[in-house]
């Protein structure tokens, strides 16, 4: 019958409710307008989903006959039925009417906005970007200490405020962090101390370089976190300007626990959940290991381009140092037998080349600068936040999962031992003991699929945010091309000035230089 529905078999309320939410130019209804008629019943998400998903035709509208459907559905599902347009088939009764209110309340759902799913996030990269902006410097009288104290000053745009942390201190936030959200993209702090071995490719100041520029990826990712970035352990850890910082966290962390015990969504994850969360999962961690794979490979490219630059202003500043020492040379020039040679008078002028190789030099340090800052430093902010998801996958397979099977196990061996008294009866004490051992343990497996539903619902939304982080390619790209065009322009110049006081310095009287090579 389900293909027989119109106006002459349903009740009058079906056509009550068609009429209010319908658009004004056709008699169809916005499949986000019936989402939010959904929303008005008290049926799970799992089960407004499966009815939402029977009667969509794929093009974003409802026909009269797809809603009808639907309200059949919702009436029949809120009877405790299983939503199932089979349902429909042969309904010899007339089609139950679903609690949805007075037609006339329904009008203003089409002018509401939809109420989007916990599940999704709906932030931009811009919107991300915007959320604050963190400066790790070195403290100047500390500078150049190793594996000492240093002491660094973080400084926030969003809180306008300035404080100053140790590496210890960085080390308790981030052990909080994970404590508090171990079921998100938590970055990974670079090492304390330089590894063995570490010392003999890199100078001391070098290393401290390197992980000052870590520590500052690592708040930028946290601060612009949407959910880390509005937890009192973050505000506490960039503005608290006390003495003990470390208490302070460890104060804040208490007070708010794990986030499965705070988050309103933890124990209805499941319900958002959509049904193949498992595939989705897989697909996602495999097209984003594939892209950690590619970024790496980009930025070891990048590295070597920006020691490139450097490596090349050594050699131009070495260039011109080596012409203004044969240029200073104040040695006798002999008369030979043919000709006096006019190197006396040469020299003074390739002495005077040399201004123009240091300022090529320093041209090429600052491409090299420019590199480092621009490109290498935003590739290594996006495989940071790669690795992190990473690490997420695994901790969700090695915790959450593992943990779950492990309660599994434990819960059949108990019931195999419950089974074995029923055969051979034991002492009464011991059989009570044995049974509140298994509604503890049912009580654990109950909590630990729980903690896995919400652990799949937070890689879901983790997955969402490195997708999110993705058009930063664009950012990436368009600094790597300024960085060149940038720097090509700038040495291009002085490159021409040096050419333009050749040709005054060595050309002849027609101001045309000799050949560089014999014909």
């Amino acid at each position: 019958m389900a293909a027989d529905i119109n106006e002459g078999t349903v009740p009058s309320y079906y056509r009550e409710v068609h009429q209010a939410i319908c658009s004004r130019t056709d008699e169809r209804v916005s499949i986000s307008v019936f989402q939010r008629v959904l929303s008005k019943t008290s049926l799970s998400i799992t089960i407004q989903n499966q009815i939402a998903e029977h009667v969509n035709g794929g093009d974003g509208f409802l026909s009269k006959v797809s809603l009808y459907k639907g309200l059949a559905l919702i009436a029949l599902a809120q009877q405790g039925k299983p939503p199932s347009p089979k349902l429909l088939e042969n309904f010899i009764q007339e089609f139950p009417k679903p609690q949805l209110g007075e037609p006339k309340e329904l009008q203003s759902l089409k002018m509401q906005l939809v109420q989007e799913s916990p599940l999704n996030l709906s932030l931009t990269l811009a919107e991300l970007l915007k959320k604050d902006t963190i400066k790790v410097e070195l403290i100047p009288e500390k500078k150049g200490l190793f594996l000492k104290h240093v002491e660094y000053q973080v400084t926030s745009e969003r809180f306008t405020v300035s404080v100053y942390r140790r590496y210890n201190d960085f080390d308790v936030f981030h052990e909080l962090l994970l404590q508090r959200y171990a079921y998100r993209v938590v970055p990974a702090l670079p090492p304390k101390r330089a590894l063995k071995g570490v010392l003999t490719s890199m100078s001391e100041r070098e290393f401290i370089e390197g992980r000052r520029r870590a520590l500052g990826r690592f708040l930028n990712l946290v601060a612009r976190h949407p959910v880390f970035s509005e937890d009192e352990l973050v505000k506490t850890f960039l503005t608290f300007s006390g003495s003990d910082v470390q208490t302070k966290l460890r104060d804040a962390c208490k007070k708010s626990g794990d986030e499965f015990m705070t988050c309103k969504y933890a124990t209805q994850a499941k319900d958002y959940l959509p049904g193949d969360i498992q595939s989705q999962f897989s697909s996602s961690r495999e097209l984003i290991k594939n892209i950690h794979n590619s970024f790496q490979k980009l930025r070891d490219r990048a590295e070597r381009m920006a020691e490139r630059s450097k490596g090349n202003a050594t050699d131009l500043l070495m260039f011109g140092k080596e012409l203004s020492s044969l240029g200073s040379d104040e040695s006798p020039v002999p008369i030979l037998a043919s000709c006096k040679s006019p190197w006396a008078a040469l020299r003074r002028s390739v002495k005077g080349l040399s201004v123009e190789f240091s300022l090529l030099s320093e041209k090429a340090a600052q491409q090299g600068r420019r590199e480092e800052d621009d490109v290498v430093e935003k590739l290594n902010l996006f495989l940071d936040l790669l690795q992190s998801y990473r690490d997420l996958c695994e901790r969700h397979e090695k915790g959450v999962l593992h943990e779950h099977q492990r309660t599994l196990q434990k819960y059949g061996v108990m019931k195999r031992q419950m089974l074995s008294t029923t055969v051979q009866p034991k002492e009464q004490v011991s059989v009570e003991q044995l049974e509140s051992r298994i509604v503890q343990q049912e009580n654990a497996i109950q909590a630990m699929e729980l903690r896995n539903y919400f652990s799949l619902f937070c890689l879901h939304q983790e997955s969402q945010l490195i997708f999110t982080h993705l058009p930063i390619t664009s950012h990436i790209l368009g600094s790597f091309v300024n960085s060149q065009v940038q720097g090509h322009k700038e040495m291009g110049e002085v490159w021409q000035d040096l050419h333009s006081k050749l040709k005054s310095l060595f050309g002849d009287g027609n101001g045309q230089s000799p050949p560089l090579s014999p014909k």
